[in-house]
């Protein structure tokens, strides 16, 4: 079973995700020249583009979840949060320097290969080539980089984790979306990159598979801006329903040295927060059963094996 599973909710746009204390996070594009993603922008016309492949390696990101609800009714809220950007390759290596994460058993900070993929254990690089190869892209060895929240005092749970898939060149070649909620079901949305993957801001879109909240339909389309991690990374979704826009979630962030310094600090100023998380999805679910205006949708029956494509997958790059 996934860890922290069994509570309604999750962390894509369906459910609520406590705030973060982050000024200026916002739907990407939003005021903004162009719609541009923060701290980012596609290069000039004329100008050499370098491909976005994470190449500033492992960091710890720490920044602000913003999740704003329109219907059925309005609801904003916002918290601080950090995740950890790893490249799958490296982690055992990354926690055999590290005094305050560790692979696969208890510390302050953990990481363990069943909280993902598939959740058997197993490589997650075989994981993602798998699914990848049966949508027809072949990474040729490319780097692989996972965006989650580490286990906290042994204890996981990831509403949405990214996987930022890099052919070997470095350009980016799909970005895969695990989603988990909190009866302890999980679902991968893969989308494959634009044709030439240099983009630092990616906009996808494809249809809702999944059900994460218990107060929002199935008949949905998710649309993602991305941000690349670099200095600072972004990613927006937003949900529509055939009444129109529903909900906006954004977590922005800025990227910080991956030490045991960084994880205290992370610690001491955002403690526990994997249980905040599943504890603050139960006390907004609560909150919005409370209401008059909430319809309820009962959890359907899922596959747990992720599909290779979403319907309907449309990658649009950024103007």
């Amino acid at each position: 079973p996934v860890t922290g599973a069994g509570v309604p909710g999750g962390g894509m746009p369906d459910a609520g995700m406590p705030d973060a204390g982050m000024p200026g996070a916002r739907m990407p594009g939003a005021g903004m020249p162009g719609g541009g993603m923060p701290g980012g922008g596609m290069p000039g016309a004329g100008g050499a583009i370098a491909p976005p492949s994470c190449a500033l390696g492992s960091a710890l990101y720490v920044g602000a979840v913003t999740h704003r609800r329109t219907r059925p009714k309005a609801h904003h809220l916002r918290y601080r949060v950090f995740s950890l950007l790893l490249d799958i390759d490296a982690i055992p290596a990354l926690c055999g320097r590290l005094r305050l994460l560790s692979h696969r058993r208890f510390n302050l900070f953990g990481f363990d290969e069943r909280d993902h993929a598939d959740g058997t254990g197993g490589s997650l690089r075989l994981w993602a080539e798998a699914h990848l190869a049966r949508a027809g892209i072949d990474l040729r060895g490319g780097n692989i980089f996972l965006l989650a929240m580490p286990r906290v005092l042994g204890f996981g749970f990831n509403p949405i984790s990214v996987w930022y898939c890099h052919r070997r060149d470095g350009r980016l070649a799909a970005l895969l979306y695990e989603v988990h909620n909190t009866f302890g079901e999980r679902h991968t949305y893969l989308i494959p990159a634009d044709a030439d993957g240099v983009g630092r801001d990616v906009a996808q879109t494809c249809a809702k598979q999944f059900h994460v909240s218990p107060f929002m339909p199935m008949e949905m389309t998710y649309r993602f801006r991305v941000h690349v991690p670099e200095k600072r990374l972004s990613l927006a979704i937003q949900a529509t329903s055939a009444s129109g826009h529903a909900i906006d979630t954004v977590f922005a962030a800025r990227r910080r040295a991956l030490t045991d310094a960084a994880l205290l600090k992370v610690f001491m100023t955002l403690p526990l927060l994997t249980m905040k998380v599943v504890a603050g999805i139960h006390w907004e679910a609560l909150r919005a059963s409370g209401g008059k205006a909430s319809r309820f949708f009962p959890t359907p029956r899922h596959r747990r094996e992720p599909s290779p494509f979403p319907i309907n997958p449309s990658n649009k790059p950024v103007q």
